[in-house]
């Protein structure tokens, strides 16, 4: 949610700033600021009603001591009729409130003034990359043919029991699965990463805390229970980001709990609307896939510094496990809702001669913490300020085993492991389940 005060202050800026994402949200600024101005004129027109009520209210008691019972009358009348037209005032402004609360909801974050603007992600430029890309002396198959052929990968079975987009790993693909989520978030707690396991269910206010809701309802599972009168509405989570994040909502932190870092390896569950026919092979593109999450919550002067930490915690990973990666920065037309800066990282796969995103690492700023009520207080006697949050992938553990499968594959069919991933599977080499 953005900072109203500041789009008042610089309407222009803002203007352009959203714009740069794209101009249908020059429109919706428009609209929203219209909403606004309409906001506080009804606000105004209902506080001083209030106050001229309260006046008279005041008066009437000095008539009555002043035995002045015309004037009481008068005054009693003049409250009557005021509680009426109240009554009709206070319900167009709580109407006004919801139609501002609901504009500010669906505005996306503003870019920060470091983001190339750009339309797409063909404007993404390149920040670095590590380790070159291996050289094969045989065709390198995909990572769903390398699976299946080791009996790691069972699509068939996956869409009898779920259908289309789901996988189901087994034998040495499912040990494959847990020793990478044992070896990520190994790594992140050495970085100082406190491991959490979160409710997979969560509130549709935790879900638009962190802006998954209302805009992305249809990318989202739901469930709705009915207990005779009571009903209750769930949703699953699309990222650990959104209850690692939440778990700030509402609380005023003192500052030196701050900066808070935070990991979790949980499954992801996503509709991929808008996405049929797009990586419908192997696991790029699942309903259900597993990821590690990184988050951060900061001090607002904190974030920037932190994002460029937090990237570099989420590509030392991959380093690690020697697989050939690159660093992009998403242009403004390519940002996601509640990002003011991303960086993705890519990860290479040989079976598509190309990279593909692997994490993206982003610094919310106090968009999120204003939805969810989140700040801290500096001293004891400080007003309380909004907290800065930041999400990354740390990594897609599903996406991060595809890429082992395609890179390390050899040419008897076999996978040979990456060194540091050893230890957590337990073999050297994948063979034949």
């Amino acid at each position: 949610m953005n900072d109203l005060a500041a789009l008042r202050k610089d309407p222009a800026g803002a203007r352009r700033a959203l714009a740069s994402r794209h101009p249908r949200w020059a429109d919706a600024f428009d609209q929203l600021i219209l909403i606004d101005e309409e906001h506080r004129s009804s606000l105004k027109i209902v506080e001083d009603m209030r106050a001229r009520r309260n006046a008279a209210s005041q008066e009437i008691g000095k008539a009555k001591a002043a035995k002045d019972e015309a004037k009481a009358v008068q005054l009693m009348a003049e409250v009557g009729q005021l509680k009426v037209a109240m009554a009709e005032k206070e319900k167009n402004l709580a109407a006004v409130e919801n139609n501002l609360r609901a504009a500010t909801l669906e505005l996306p974050n503003a870019p920060h003034e470091s983001v190339p603007v750009g339309k797409d992600e063909s404007e993404n430029p390149e920040v670095r990359r590590a380790l070159t890309p291996r050289t094969f002396d045989f065709k390198p198959l995909d990572h769903q043919a390398v699976g299946e052929k080791l009996g790691l990968l069972d699509f068939a079975a996956a869409a009898k029991l779920s259908g289309s987009r789901f996988a189901l790993w087994k034998g040495g693909g499912a040990k494959l699965l847990r020793a990478l989520g044992n070896f990520l978030l190994d790594r992140h707690e050495k970085k100082g990463y406190l491991e959490v396991h979160p409710p997979y269910l969560v509130r549709p206010e935790v879900m638009e805390g962190t802006g998954q809701l209302p805009k992305f309802e249809a990318d989202m599972y739901k469930t709705v229970n009915t207990d005779g009168e009571k009903t209750t509405t769930l949703y699953l989570i699309s990222t650990s980001e959104i209850p690692l994040t939440n778990m700030v909502r509402e609380e005023i932190l003192p500052a030196a709990r701050l900066p808070m870092k935070l990991t979790a390896f949980t499954p992801c569950f996503r509709q991929e609307a808008g996405s049929y026919g797009k990586d419908v092979r192997g696991v790029i593109r699942n309903h259900q896939f597993d990821k590690v999450e990184l988050v951060w919550i900061t001090k607002p002067e904190d974030s920037l510094a932190a994002l460029e930490e937090l990237t570099h915690d989420a590509e030392a990973v991959l380093a690690e496990l020697e697989l050939p990666y690159r660093v992009i920065q998403l242009c403004t037309g390519d940002m996601g809702f509640s990002s003011r800066k991303t960086y993705d990282i890519e990860v290479w796969l040989p079976s598509e001669s190309r990279y593909r995103e692997i994490s993206s690492c982003s610094d919310c700023a106090d968009f999120q913490a204003r939805r969810m009520a989140a700040r801290f207080r500096r001293d004891v006697k400080a007003a309380p300020e909004f907290v800065h949050t930041l999400n990354g992938s740390g990594v897609a553990v599903g996406r991060l085993a595809a890429a082992i499968l395609e890179n390390f594959q050899q040419a008897d069919g076999s996978v040979l492991l990456p060194r540091a991933l050893v230890p957590f599977f337990g073999a050297e080499r994948i063979v034949v389940s």
